[in-house]
This record gives C-alpha cells, structure tokens and sequence, in this order.
C-alpha cells in the first residue's frame, strides 16, 4: 500500500565537482526508479551544524514529497547509504 512520506536528506557538499542541482535530481531519480512517485522537491539551502560531526561544519538539505510502500522505501534508503554525497537520511510518514 503506498503511503505519502516526507524524506529529508542532508547533503554533504564538502570536496564535491558536481552542482547541488545535479546532486538533487540524482537523488530523485533514484527515488523515481525504485518505484516512488516524487511530487515535490523542497530545497531548504545550506545550513552550518550546532557541532562538527565526522569533520563536516555544514550541510545542504532537501525535503523530498513521495508516494511509496514500505519496500520501496526500504529500497532506496540503502541505495542512499551507498551515496558518498548523501551525509543522513530521515523518513517521516505525512
């Protein structure tokens, strides 16, 4: 059963070539080819960390609207574990 989830991601941008733009339609994509349907993609901009965790001061963070089922979600969430460029993921049903 597809729900609708709100997913927040935290991009680390630090040593990185490619735009921020590029980096956020990757990540749609990959939400679209495991199956989710994206309706929406906030860009909430560069936000600096109350503390320095791994070395990284500051993140990009984008909200995420989609429409998915639990192994879909399950699905892309490990494909983001492997993305360098991803620094933390949240899931949070609407």
């Amino acid at each position: 059963m597809k729900r609708n989830y709100q997913a927040l991601i935290v991009l680390d941008l630090k040593g990185k070539e490619e735009s921020v733009d590029t980096l956020i339609s990757n990540i749609g994509k990959d939400f679209e080819k495991a199956g989710a349907k994206l309706e929406q993609i906030d860009q909430l901009g560069k936000r600096n960390f109350p503390y320095s965790p791994r070395h990284v001061t500051s993140g990009f963070f984008v909200k995420y609207h989609v429409s998915a089922d639990n192994a879909t979600l399950d699905a892309v969430r490990g494909k983001l574990k492997l993305n360098d460029s991803v620094y933390q993921q949240y899931y949070q049903r609407a």
